[in-house]
């Protein structure tokens, strides 16, 4: 299959099709076939939209009967049994086993939706205006979302229109290893000259995904935490792209034993692909109107339908979690070596939630070029493109990931040595 009607009808703003050229058909597992029928390894997972893999088959079967028999498939707000059985199974498997006292407020198709919901929630619950972000931090790319994301491309697409309420402050040794930002951030608050107000809320990523796999400390975000008790504010978490296992545990912050706010989730939420964001919000702050916040999408009875199975096929034990930390651990492994054949080339991230900082977006790029010629998908993140991410299916079997992982190694030789060859 040619790809002209694409450059033909496709609107520019397409990405992820520039750096992978061909027609996918379908997809099993931790991998893609193109209509020539070519297998890839999927080390991107619809951006960590598929922890589960692609069409994991209880969740397919799920949703086809549900489909055969009728099932609701949207049901805006309204009462439906999927979405009671999906709560239901949400507070014994997720919430109650850690403790948390959550409302769940469905908010609309994709993350993005569910930081716009928190946004307006804490400046309604407080009063204030100002949320603090942090830099490299991704939040999405509606407007007041956007406001919160660092990244320079992405902000440019609001062409000019007003990016405000928002105080960027650096994230967790953003500013290297000899500045402590956490200081930093207690002292500008703590001034009563610096210029800032108590804010409505603090967010941010307990790995920011987006902006090139760095990883928060326990300390770090128990810090943040302390801070926006102390000055009266929410404490956000988005764990839209770290959540759902992809760190180990369920909730990336975990192991940092906070108490946050309000959680936003979307992403491997469904566990099949279909949209679908939450704002998971304390009772005490749950002070909506009826229909004060919506969105048209709120309702999608198919994902509460695939969602139930992951969390009853998953969750119901810690030995999934327990698989990914030891996954994560070969992981790191495998990168830290290939990483050390390339001169002050880093590692990222944590969990299944990792990659390599080659400090350069071309060098990153080339390699990604090399592996996908080579039958891998895998993509980069940060700043100026320059961290080769690791986003594999957590599902992925021993075998296919370190087959992955070897293409990669040959790509990473390939891809320095183009990049050295051009720097001559």
């Amino acid at each position: 299959m040619q790809t002209e009607i694409f450059e033909r009808r496709e609107s520019q703003v397409r990405s992820y099709c520039r750096s992978f050229p061909v027609v996918f058909e379908r997809a099993e597992g931790s991998h893609m076939f193109d209509t020539d029928g070519r297998k890839y390894i999927d080390f991107l997972a619809g951006c960590s939209t598929l922890n589960y893999g692609h069409n994991d088959p209880d969740m397919r079967e799920a949703l086809i009967e549900h489909i055969s028999n009728g099932g609701i498939a949207h049901g805006l707000d309204m009462y439906t049994t999927q979405k009671a059985r999906f709560l239901e199974d949400f507070e014994t498997l997720i919430l109650k086993p850690r403790g948390m006292d959550y409302k769940v407020m469905m908010t609309g198709p994709t993350g993005t939706n569910a930081v716009e919901a928190a946004m307006k929630l804490a400046r309604k619950v407080t009063g204030r205006r100002n949320v603090v972000s942090f830099t490299n931090g991704f939040h999405g790319v509606t407007m007041g979302a956007l406001s919160l994301t660092g990244n320079a491309g992405k902000r440019a697409g609001a062409g000019g229109g007003p990016l405000c309420g928002a105080t960027h402050m650096p994230f967790d040794r953003a500013l290297g290893d000899e500045v402590d930002t956490l200081r930093h951030l207690e002292t500008m608050f703590e001034n009563s000259s610096s210029g800032l107000d108590a804010p409505a809320a603090f967010i941010f990523e307990p790995v920011q995904g987006e902006g090139g796999l760095n990883a928060a400390s326990s300390e770090w975000m128990q810090g943040v935490a302390r801070l926006a008790n102390k000055l009266g504010a929410l404490l956000i978490v988005d764990d839209i792209q770290s959540g759902c296992g992809r760190t180990g545990t369920y909730f990336a912050f975990e192991e940092a034993g906070i108490d946050p706010d309000m959680v936003t989730q979307a992403k491997s939420l469904s566990g099949f692909g279909l949209p679908f964001a939450t704002l998971l919000l304390k009772p005490e702050y749950d002070i909506w109107k009826p229909a004060e916040h919506n969105g048209t999408f709120r309702g999608n009875t198919h994902a509460f339908v695939t969602a139930r199975v992951a969390l009853e096929k998953f969750w119901k034990d810690d030995a999934f979690a327990a698989e990914v930390r030891r996954k994560g651990a070969h992981l790191h492994e495998r990168l830290s070596r290939i990483a050390a054949t390339v001169p002050r080339a880093e590692l990222r991230g944590r969990g299944m939630m990792q990659g390599i900082n080659f400090g350069s977006g071309e060098m990153a790029g080339s390699i990604c070029a090399a592996a996908f010629e080579r039958g891998l998908i895998i993509e980069t993140s940060g700043a100026d493109d320059e961290v080769v991410k690791f986003l594999g299916p957590l599902t992925t079997p021993d075998a296919v990931l370190d087959e992955g992982l070897d293409i990669l190694e040959a790509a990473v030789r390939d891809g320095a040595s183009k990049t050295h060859n051009a720097a001559e």
